[in-house]
């Protein structure tokens, strides 16, 4: 296919985007005759604006005071001991390593290591850590 063939195509498809494409062996469609709305005999809406009612005393107008306040969430768990040790080797680790690079700092050999046993050994550390089943065998995940 060439390329004027392929402009000629995609024309064609937005020139009949929306309507029903007519084949040539299709015989072309009566138009339809839209039904006619007659107006109908009465008084004339007012001219004039009408004022808005003040809102209504329902359920829906309640005061702040009524309004569902949701507690205060519980505080974030910090880990302790060796797990917040292994938290810190893991984005310590790196973080030092970065702000060196960064600014251009030249870090001695064995603190450029000590900053990557960190990570890997905390990384480690996490992982192995982690639970190796399910808490309940039942359970699909699903919380309300």
């Amino acid at each position: 296919m060439q390329r004027d063939d392929e402009d000629d195509v995609w024309r064609a498809i937005v020139e009949n985007y929306g309507e029903r494409p007519t084949l040539d062996d299709d015989p072309p469609a009566e138009p339809v005759a839209e039904p006619v709305v007659e107006p109908v005999a009465g008084p004339a809406p007012p001219a004039y604006a009408v004022p808005l009612p003040e809102e209504p005393d329902s359920d829906l107008a309640r005061s702040d005071e009524e309004r569902f306040v949701p507690p205060s969430p519980p505080p974030v768990p910090r880990p302790r001991g060796l797990r917040g040790a292994a938290w810190v080797g893991v984005f310590g680790g790196p973080a030092a390593l970065l702000v060196a690079l960064v600014l251009g700092v030249g870090l001695p050999r064995f603190v450029s290591l000590v900053l990557v046993a960190a990570f890997v050994v905390g990384f480690l550390y996490l992982v192995l850590q982690m639970p190796r089943g399910p808490r309940d065998p039942w359970d699909d995940g699903a919380q309300v």
